[in-house]
């Protein structure tokens, strides 16, 4: 009966400490209770939070330097939400991808070669 209630009173603690943190209504403490949110990123949304509330994740990642997909996935996995949501890649808007940038042509090295002997 002992080790019953001690596994529950465990798996309780464990589940607090895990608790969804909404990046909305947490204060700083709050923020950086979350794996993966120090001084520094905690500033930072609360420096973006006070101009508006964030929308959602895609309005965080715009809005909040140094926070990209690939960290809002690891933040959602610790915990953080947005309006209570956990990040989903799926329900971002797709962005167009960049267009690479142009190619030198190889006329040019050829110049570069043939000025330097």
């Amino acid at each position: 009966m002992i080790k019953h209630f001690a596994a529950f009173i465990l798996s309780f603690a464990a589940a607090a400490a895990m608790a969804a943190v909404d990046v909305n209504k947490a204060d700083q403490a709050a923020l950086e209770s979350v794996r993966g949110v120090g001084p520094g990123l905690s500033g930072k949304l609360m420096e973006a939070r006070k101009q508006t509330a964030f929308k959602n994740w895609q309005d965080l990642i715009d809005r909040v330097g140094g926070v990209g997909p690939g960290s809002a996935a690891r933040l959602s996995a610790a915990g953080l939400t947005v309006n209570g949501e956990a990040y989903t890649a799926a329900a971002q808007p797709a962005t167009t991808p960049k267009a690479p940038a142009p190619r030198k042509p190889a006329a040019d090295k050829a110049d570069k070669t043939a000025k330097k002997g």
